[in-house]
């Protein structure tokens, strides 16, 4: 794996850590697809530090879960907007 490659991974892991971002706030940051920012943390970065992985991927588990009412949040700001 080349050496900016690995290092991309262990800087997107740090700044979902630190900003509990999610990986499309992280990919618009970085520059790179949500692809890339999830394989980086759930493959690359498994490699190169299990533990940082292990975090970053604890943030994403909890990002995934309260998508749902983000999602909904957004609808309703969106509406609200519209129809007010």
């Amino acid at each position: 794996m080349k050496d900016y490659i690995e290092e991309r991974a262990v800087e997107i892991a740090y700044y979902i850590i630190e900003h509990k971002a999610t990986v499309r706030q992280t990919a618009k940051i970085f520059g790179v697809s949500k692809s890339t920012v999830h394989k980086d943390v759930t493959e690359r970065l498994l490699k190169i530090n299990p533990a940082l992985a292990g975090e970053a991927r604890k943030v994403l588990n909890v990002n995934k879960q309260e998508r749902h009412i983000r999602g909904g949040f957004a609808t309703r700001e969106k509406y609200l907007h519209q129809h007010g």
